[in-house]
């Protein structure tokens, strides 16, 4: 019996050998006109009336005095083996609410579009975003915010079907340098101290090799414009968009990182805006665009559910956030988080070897950090403040540690959260890269 079972290994052995090599190949298959399509767009979402602002605590209810220069929503849709994904890179603090997106969402797959990464760059001079059109948490008070959200949701999903519309065959590059002396971590005192260098750049060009869209992705809080001035601005990362627009004649998307516990290293938000503006150029200008033979797409997204650390039933904590912000702000809040706080997390795997990590919250950068490393991609962006806003996301070193970003009212979930999500993704990303029908570990 144990000479027969080791005469078999060999045979067994070759079979599945021959059934990986059958079904991984058969899988990268060319089929006819298979192509990477793409298609952008880029509209004004500056708000037109005077509304409460949202970044600091210091602007409590205060409303916006003009406009310091606009803001944007950048839009580029992909297409690849009959599945689509929408990037929109907003220059907005936070992504709009859970209803407005699922709104969103609802009304652009009429046409195929099943997944989006909608994302804020993170600027703490826009608009707030929570309120909503009942008395008491919005309506009557700041009427002109409920009108915003709904001119919002109809902007969005206009420049969503317009890059839609504009879809054709495309050819792709994608690259990464490490910056030094452009952030900072802001929380840790322990070192070695954690910080995500990366600068990384996904471009496309069309057939002909005109440049058709650029996505920036680079982590550092937009915190340069002062924060007295009531105005709105897209603060640094809006500065990259125009300047690299400018040079390469591309529709640019500037998508926030992990920055939860990085800031940017400057004082002014032009200066910085130019100097990162030109690192992404010169990044660029190393990169050519070459034609994906079978592109593909695969996408997973999961909600999960976790206990809030913070009990807003408790009146002394009720009137502390009142009075830190505003009355109408935290009955959106509460409402918010009745069942638990709810983050999202959405992983896109581009042509086997690219993966798109979108998370609703602000993470610390270990966590983009140690996901890169694990999961051994040739290239992995990580896409903070995504598909929602649920705070901030320290590890649990940094929470038992303390600090900027981990107590409990800027981190109300719980502990270990971040790392339940990297997890999952990290699975995700293994999973979506295995030939369809193989069994892992063969």
């Amino acid at each position: 019996m144990k000479s027969k079972f080791r005469a078999s290994v060999p045979i067994i052995s070759a079979f599945l050998a021959v059934l990986v090599f059958s079904c991984s190949h058969s899988s990268n298959l060319p089929r006819p006109g298979d192509a990477l399509m793409v298609g952008t767009s880029k509209c004004d979402i500056t708000p037109k009336e005077p509304l409460p602002m949202w970044g600091y605590s210091s602007y409590h209810d205060n409303l916006s005095r003009g406009v310091l220069d606009p803001l944007f929503a950048n839009t580029l849709v992909l297409q690849a083996a009959g599945k689509k994904i929408a990037i929109v890179s907003l220059d907005l603090g936070r992504t709009p609410s859970e209803k407005v997106l699922a709104d969103i969402r609802s009304r652009i797959r009429k046409v195929g579009i099943e997944y989006s990464f909608i994302v804020a760059t993170h600027t703490h001079h826009g608009p707030v975003l929570e309120l909503s059109n009942e008395v008491g948490k919005g309506k009557g008070r700041f009427d002109a915010a409920i009108r915003y959200y709904s001119q919002l949701e109809d902007a969005i999903v206009q420049a969503i079907l317009d890059a839609n519309k504009k879809l054709k065959p495309a050819k792709m590059a994608v690259g990464m340098v490490k910056l030094n002396n452009f952030n900072f971590n802001r929380q840790t005192q322990f070192e070695p101290t954690p910080v995500d260098k990366d600068l990384a750049e996904m471009r496309f060009d069309d057939v002909s090799g005109k440049p058709m869209a650029i996505l920036v992705n680079f982590a550092a809080h937009p915190t340069l414009v002062p924060e007295s001035l009531l105005k709105f601005s897209a603060d640094y990362p809006g500065v990259v968009e125009k300047i690299v627009e400018k040079d390469t004649g591309a529709d640019v998307l500037f998508v926030q990182g992990a920055a939860g516990d990085l800031a940017a290293d400057g004082e002014d938000y032009e200066k910085f805006g130019k100097d990162l503006a030109k690192e992404v150029i010169k990044l660029d200008s190393s990169l050519k665009t070459e034609e994906v033979i079978h592109p593909d797409l695969q996408v997973k997204e999961e909600r999960f559910t976790f206990k809030s650390r913070v009990n807003l039933s408790n009146p002394m904590v009720r009137y502390q956030l009142d009075k830190a912000f505003f009355p109408e702000l935290i009955e959106n809040y509460v409402d918010e988080y009745a069942h638990g706080i709810r983050p999202r997390l959405t992983v896109t795997v581009l042509n086997g070897e690219i993966a798109l990590v979108g998370v609703s919250g602000e993470f610390f950068c270990n966590h983009a950090l140690r996901l890169k490393e694990r999961a051994r991609m040739k290239k992995l962006l990580f896409f903070g403040f995504c598909n929602g806003y649920d705070q901030y996301f320290p590890t649990i070193e940094a929470a038992a540690e303390g600090g900027y970003g981990t107590d409990i009212m800027e981190a109300p979930i719980a502990i270990g959260a971040g790392e339940q999500m990297m997890n999952t993704a990290l699975i995700w990303i293994y999973e979506m890269q295995q030939p369809q029908g193989v069994a892992p570990g063969f």
